[in-house]
């Protein structure tokens, strides 16, 4: 079976760890409630785009909104203000995910990076109609003439919702057809986060989201499995759970959050801090002009193998067979 090897690495976890899922009561062997979809049917402002609706265009199931908790909420307002309390809080903030996630039995994921800002199609088009119609009231407009151009730019990358919603739904089936504890695991954030999750929540399957509190108040998106979302407070905690279970990484064209994750585990690879991984970055002509690594290895600072840390890929099913076929590569007892 391809990628045999990963997926018993997957069950063997499951075994170890089978009495956590059961916590979370009845439903699937992952733990997933009989009836959560059910029971998510209100609508959560802001979480996304224009909002979640009851039901979509398509008559999909759409969820109630998460309830996240901050990690650190439990800590009293002395420990929360003072600066040298810092370290406690740190504590708090690792201790409290890690705890729900092993009760939870999450214990290997695949983690999927991308844009806040790439919505689902229609949304990108709801977007260009506004502004060409506020053109043709205002042609001559250089800031609408600008974001036109840009929109338009968007509509033509939120095909990636798509593929991250497809990709969400492969991990997902997988845990569900075979019991193993293969997770996705997000941002929490909108855009491709938010697809991702999506694509898992579609088979059932339960999906991790780890947001952080920002100037600008960024929602968790509404398809994180509601006793799996997390609010952070320090960016490098986060980045240590997004890493810590993770059997693969998959970025999708994104901004700076992006770029800072995705050169991160290249660096902590590189460098041999943490154990290869699968890195793939959907979308070659974005990623290429993003960033010009050829160029890198010309100029001798990285190494020409450096180049291998990571593949291409564009589509769901690329990036889950490339994913399979690098473990059944590496052999036996590697995951």
């Amino acid at each position: 079976m391809r990628g045999g090897q990963l997926l018993r690495s997957f069950d063997e976890g499951a075994q170890k760890h089978g009495d956590g899922a059961e916590r979370l009561g009845g439903g699937n062997r992952l733990g997933v409630r009989a009836g959560d979809g059910e029971r998510r049917l209100s609508r959560m402002a802001g979480a996304s785009g224009d909002g979640v609706q009851q039901q979509g265009p398509t008559g999909d199931r759409l969820p109630m909104p998460v309830r996240f908790g901050q990690t650190n909420e439990d800590v009293p307002p002395i420990v929360e203000q003072r600066d040298e309390a810092r370290g406690v809080r740190l504590q708090m903030e690792y201790l409290k995910p890690e705890t729900l996630l092993q009760e939870h039995a999450i214990r290997d994921t695949v983690v999927v990076y991308g844009s806040t800002r790439i919505p689902e199609p229609a949304a990108a088009r709801r977007s260009l109609e506004a502004l060409r119609q506020a053109l043709e009231t205002d042609p001559r407009n250089a800031i609408l003439i600008r974001k036109f151009a840009v929109a338009e730019r968007i509509l033509a990358k939120s095909r990636y919702y798509e593929i991250a919603r497809e990709f969400g739904r492969l991990v997902g089936s997988c845990c569900n057809s075979d019991g193993s504890r293969l997770v996705i695991m997000t941002g929490g954030g909108p855009g491709i986060m938010e697809a991702a999750n999506r694509g898992a929540f579609d088979t059932g399957a339960p999906s991790v989201g780890l947001n952080i509190n920002l100037p600008h108040e960024q929602y968790p998106n509404p398809y994180i499995t509601p006793e799996l979302c997390f609010r952070f407070h320090y960016f490098a905690l986060r980045k240590m759970h997004l890493l810590q279970r993770a059997k693969a990484l998959v970025a999708f064209p994104g901004g700076f959050g992006t770029l800072d994750e995705v050169f991160e585990v290249l660096t902590l690879v590189q460098t041999r801090k943490i154990k290869p991984v699968p890195i793939v970055l959907v979308g070659r002509e974005y990623w290429r002009r993003a960033v010009d690594v050829e160029f890198l290895a010309d100029e001798g600072v990285i190494d020409a193998e450096d180049r291998e840390l990571f593949w291409f890929a564009e589509t769901a099913d690329e990036i889950w067979n490339g994913i399979l076929e690098w473990y059944d590569a590496c052999g036996p007892g590697w995951a």
